[in-house]
C-alpha cells in the first residue's frame, strides 16, 4: 500500500536560543517601514522640545488667569476648576456628597476585583450602594437638603450612569439573547429588531428622542428627569451590544454541555446560570470588555440633553472671562480621568483571561 509510510520521519534540530531581531526587522526592514520610522523620529524630534516648553519650561502653575495669558500650559487653571470639572454645580456646601459617592463606589469596585468576593453579599452589598449613592446625590432624607438632578455633574454622573447602565443593561441583554435563540419566531423576530435598531441608531439621536419625544408620549401625570431618560437609553444601547456579544457566546458553548447538565437533573434556570451562562462569558471576555469600555465612553454624550458629566462641566468652566480659555489643559484632565477608568476595566479584563485560562489548565 503505497499511502502508508514506512520509514520515519528525520528528526528536526532543535531551535535556535538566538532571538531573532524581530523589533530591528519591524522598524527598519523594507523601505516603506524604514520611511515611516524616519518620518516618526523626525515628528518626535522636532514636536517635543514644544511640547516640553509649553508643559513645563514656560507652563504657569501659580498665579491668576493674568498670569496665564501669552505663557505655555495654564495649569493653575485646573487647580482652581478642578473641583467643578469633577463635581459640576452642585452645591458646594453639600460637596461632600458627591465626595463619598465617588468613595463608596471605587471602595465597591476594588472589593469586588478578587474572585473570592464574586458572591451574593458583594452583589447585595452593590444594590444597597447604588441606593445610597442615588439618596445621597438626591437628599431630603436622614435631614439631607434636595438637590435636584440638574445640579448633579462631574465624575459622580458619569460613575452612576456607567454603572446603572451595565447593571439593567447586562441582564436585559442576556434576555435578549435567550430571545434571539427562542424556537418561538415571534419572541425571535421580536428580539431581533430593538437590537437592529438600537444598534441601528445613534446614541445622540436616542438620547434626544428620549429628551423631547418623552414628555410628549408619557401622560402629563409622569414626569422624568432628564437624567432617568438619559438612563434609560444607555441601559437599551448597552442592553443591544450585550445581547449580541453573549449570543455569540451561547453558541460557542457545545449543545452537549446543556443536555449533560439537564440529564444530571438540573433546573433550566441552574443549567444557565451554573453551566453555560460561566462558559459563555469566559469565551467572550474580550468583546465583553469593549462594550463595557464603549458604554463608559458613551456617558460624554449626555451634555446633548443638559447634564453635566465630565465633558460637559469642562467645556462651561472655560466661559470664565478671568481665564485665557486653556481648552488643552482642560481636556488632558478630562481625558485623563476617562482614560484611567478605561485603562483600568482593560487590566482587570486581561488579569481575568490570565486567570480563568490558567483555571482551565
Amino acid at each position: 500500500m503505497n499511502f502508508v509510510q514506512t520509514i520515519p520521519e528525520p528528526a528536526l534540530a532543535p531551535p535556535s536560543g538566538r532571538k531573532t531581531a524581530g523589533g530591528f526587522s519591524t522598524l527598519f526592514g523594507g523601505g516603506a517601514n524604514l520611511l515611516a520610522t524616519l518620518v516618526f523620529v523626525a515628528a518626535i524630534e522636532r514636536g517635543l522640545p514644544h511640547l516640553m516648553a509649553w508643559a513645563f519650561a514656560h507652563g504657569v502653575w501659580q498665579g491668576d488667569g493674568e498670569a496665564c495669558r501669552d505663557a505655555g500650559a495654564c495649569w493653575v487653571f485646573l487647580r482652581h476648576k478642578a473641583p467643578f470639572i469633577l463635581f459640576g454645580i452642585y452645591p458646594e456646601a453639600q460637596m461632600w456628597r458627591p465626595i463619598a459617592v465617588v468613595a463608596m463606589l471605587a471602595a465597591l469596585t476594588l472589593w469586588t476585583m478578587p474572585r473570592a468576593h464574586w458572591n451574593r453579599s458583594t452583589l447585595a452589598a452593590w444594590g444597597v450602594g447604588l441606593v445610597l449613592a442615588v439618596a445621597l446625590m438626591a437628599g431630603g432624607i436622614a435631614g439631607l437638603p434636595p438637590v435636584p438632578a440638574a445640579s448633579w455633574g462631574g465624575l459622580p454622573v458619569t460613575l452612576l450612569m456607567t454603572v446603572l447602565s451595565l447593571a439593567f443593561g447586562f441582564p436585559l441583554g442576556l434576555a435578549l439573547a435567550l430571545a434571539r435563540r427562542s424556537a418561538l419566531p415571534l419572541i425571535r423576530y421580536v428580539a431581533g429588531g430593538l437590537v437592529e435598531v438600537l444598534r441601528g441608531v445613534p446614541v445622540v439621536t436616542l438620547l434626544f428622542a428620549a429628551s423631547f419625544l418623552a414628555p410628549l408620549l408619557l401622560p402629563e401625570t409622569i414626569r422624568l428627569e432628564n437624567l432617568t431618560r438619559a438612563l434609560g437609553v444607555f441601559t437599551l444601547v448597552s442592553a443591544a451590544y450585550f445581547c449580541e456579544v453573549l449570543r455569540g457566546g451561547l453558541q460557542g458553548v457545545a449543545r452537549g454541555q446543556w443536555e449533560s447538565a439537564q440529564a444530571l437533573g438540573l433546573r433550566s434556570r441552574d443549567v444557565l446560570c451554573v453551566v453555560i451562562l460561566p462558559q459563555a462569558v469566559r469565551k467572550v471576555l474580550p468583546p465583553l470588555t469593549s462594550t463595557i469600555i464603549v458604554v463608559i465612553k458613551n456617558t460624554s454624550l449626555v451634555m446633548v440633553v443638559g447634564l453635566f458629566d465630565l465633558v460637559s462641566a469642562g467645556r462651561v468652566v472655560l466661559n470664565d472671562p478671568a481665564w485665557p480659555m486653556p481648552y488643552a489643559e482642560t481636556y488632558l484632565m478630562v481625558a485623563l480621568v476617562y482614560f484611567v477608568i478605561c485603562y483600568g476595566v482593560a487590566r482587570y479584563s486581561l488579569h481575568l483571561e490570565e486567570t480563568l485560562e490558567e483555571g482551565r489548565r
